[in-house]
């Protein structure tokens, strides 16, 4: 693999990361609540794959305008992967080691908004009631549950990633 892709989707990767992260402190500090604001999930959705695609787009600058699928989809693939894990781990860390009563709220909390989204598609009791119960039963922040969400997630934005590689590829012109 290329140095420099390695240098620029690493580079971009530890800033997705750090965003993250500080995102997650700073909801954690100023209202648990945010991390189960859909707008907030949103927004990080669209960083994630921002700062993939401005990986790739770098990575085409630093080579004259050309990237092929492999190098596109490598450099957002490794961009978005380090962005999750260092997130993730900081999640683990404030959620299990840090204040773990958070974790219970931030459960309640899920709960709360699970209910509410179901009674406006007006699902009825038992499903809701089943729903609360899987969630109640599960410990979200256990490392098994977040090594489950992270491989979703990276199957997720492979994806994408493959649409985005798809998207920004462009091959060198035979010379000859």
């Amino acid at each position: 693999m290329d140095k420099t892709l390695k240098s620029i989707a690493t580079n971009y990767g530890l800033y997705l990361g750090v965003l993250m992260a500080l995102l997650t402190v700073l909801s954690y500090a100023i209202n648990l609540e945010l991390l189960t604001n859909m707008w907030y999930g949103i927004f990080i959705l669209i960083a994630i794959i921002a700062f993939g695609i401005v990986s790739v787009a770098k990575l085409k600058q630093a080579q004259n305008g050309f990237a092929s699928f492999k190098e596109a989809f490598s450099s957002y693939f490794i961009t978005v992967i380090i962005g999750l894990v260092i997130s993730t781990f900081v999640s683990y860390l404030l959620f299990n080691f840090i204040d773990t009563d958070a974790a219970d709220v931030l459960k309640e909390k899920t709960i709360e908004k699970t209910v509410q989204m179901m009674e406006n598609f007006n699902t009825p009791n038992e499903a809701i009631a089943a729903a609360v119960d899987q969630i109640e039963s599960q410990n979200q922040w256990s490392i098994g549950n977040i090594i489950k969400g992270l491989a979703g997630y990276t199957v997720f934005f492979s994806v994408i990633g493959l649409i985005v590689a798809a998207a920004m590829k462009k091959s060198k012109p035979d010379t000859e």
